[in-house]
């Protein structure tokens, strides 16, 4: 999930939603698109509060902390609600302050616009899956072998794949971030501009809590993503998982816990056993591409999903002259989608149902195929 933040344009690199883990993804992805008409809207409000060519958070501008401690003990019904006790509530906000360069932070995101222009995937490519990651994650392949068979056979999510993950999110553990989780999404939600999407993550954080996770545990990204996956909080609670039999899902200390975590996403996002993520293929330069283009609309991430060519089977596209490049090979019968994320005459991807399933972490082209050319890389 990097740390996961929510700002980063999906198209031209991770949302790092993530980070941001959007992350994050589960939660994040759909997060993102239900909030969507309320960042419109909030947009709008801070427009009214720009001074000088600064924008100042409206709801911060006027009350300073009495406002923010107004803010969470507003939050108690909705708390409450999710059974969450007052006690918790009480010895948590009394320590709460706002964080402002976590406002910062998250106003100063970067990202193009919806028809800014995307870059080509091989520059990325080059950093994100080098020899340091590569050998790294085979160092971490190897010492977890045990526990990845054992996981990838109860789920079919291949051990690979889990590895892949644990590489982009945090270097295989070696970041998670220092933010205060609940500080900084207490923060974000009070600012307003995008509460939609920061406060339940912040009553989830406050669940977590009050199920026992130490206060000390509940650190990551300024944005909410947290522990070896990058979860969101709200995804940590509905895929978080015991790997190591000790009755805790501990994402932030234990490498079996997060690739147990890890791995339970996936079945949750759809990981079909036994199906490639995709393989590498070189593209005929006549080939006819108006003829492929999809023709469904994406409810969402449409500038990633925008890129992909219509599902046709290996047969089709094998008759198109598109061929795999490398060892890779997928059945006759399997579906799959074109992508050329470098343009015309590069190496170009076909790419099944499982690399939604990698988009449904964190919703960038550029993200998903790293993941799974790490992890080929990763297994050899």
């Amino acid at each position: 999930m990097n740390a996961k933040d929510f700002g980063s344009s999906s198209s031209m690199q991770p949302l790092r939603i993530m980070g941001i883990h959007l992350p994050s993804g589960l939660c994040n992805n759909r997060a993102m698109a239900d909030s969507f008409r309320t960042i419109l809207a909030s947009l709008l409000l801070t427009l009214t509060v720009t001074v000088g060519g600064s924008s100042a958070p409206a709801v911060a501008q006027d009350g300073g902390n009495g406002d923010f401690n107004a803010y969470l003990q507003s939050l108690r019904p909705k708390a409450r609600a999710m059974g969450i006790a007052d006690q918790t509530l009480d010895g948590v906000f009394a320590t709460l302050t706002p964080n402002q360069r976590v406002i910062q932070l998250d106003q100063n995101q970067p990202g193009g616009g919806a028809y800014s222009p995307i870059p080509n995937f091989e520059p990325y490519r080059r950093q994100h899956v080098d020899a340091a990651r590569i050998n790294r994650g085979r160092v971490a392949y190897q010492a977890n072998r045990a526990r990845l068979t054992r996981i990838e056979a109860e789920t079919g999510v291949p051990e690979e794949i889990m590895v892949a993950i644990f590489g982009h999110e945090t270097n295989y553990g070696s970041y998670t971030g220092d933010f205060d989780l609940i500080r900084s999404l207490a923060t974000l939600s009070w600012e307003g501009r995008r509460r939609a999407l920061f406060e339940p993550e912040l009553l989830a954080t406050l669940k977590m809590l009050d199920n026992g996770v130490p206060r000390s545990r509940l650190v990551g990204s300024w944005a909410g993503a947290t522990g070896y996956p990058q979860f969101l909080p709200s995804v940590y609670l509905k895929v978080a998982k015991d790997g190591d039999g000790d009755g805790k899902a501990d994402i932030w200390g234990s490498e079996a816990d997060a690739l147990a975590s890890i791995a339970n996403y996936f079945v949750q996002a759809g990981w079909r056993k036994g199906q490639p993520w995709g393989v590498a293929v070189s593209v005929p330069a006549g080939l006819n591409r108006a003829t492929i283009t999809a023709k469904t609309n994406p409810a969402r991430c449409p500038r990633v999903f925008n890129r992909h060519s219509r599902w046709m089977t290996m047969a089709e596209w094998r008759r198109l002259g598109v061929m795999p490049s490398g060892a890779g090979a997928l059945s006759d019968t399997m579906l799959a989608t074109l992508l050329e994320p470098d343009g015309p005459g590069k190496t170009a991807y076909l790419l099944t149902s499982n690399y939604r399933a990698i988009l449904d972490y964190n919703c960038s082209n550029f993200y998903a195929l790293s993941v799974g050319l790490l992890a080929d890389a990763v297994k050899q």
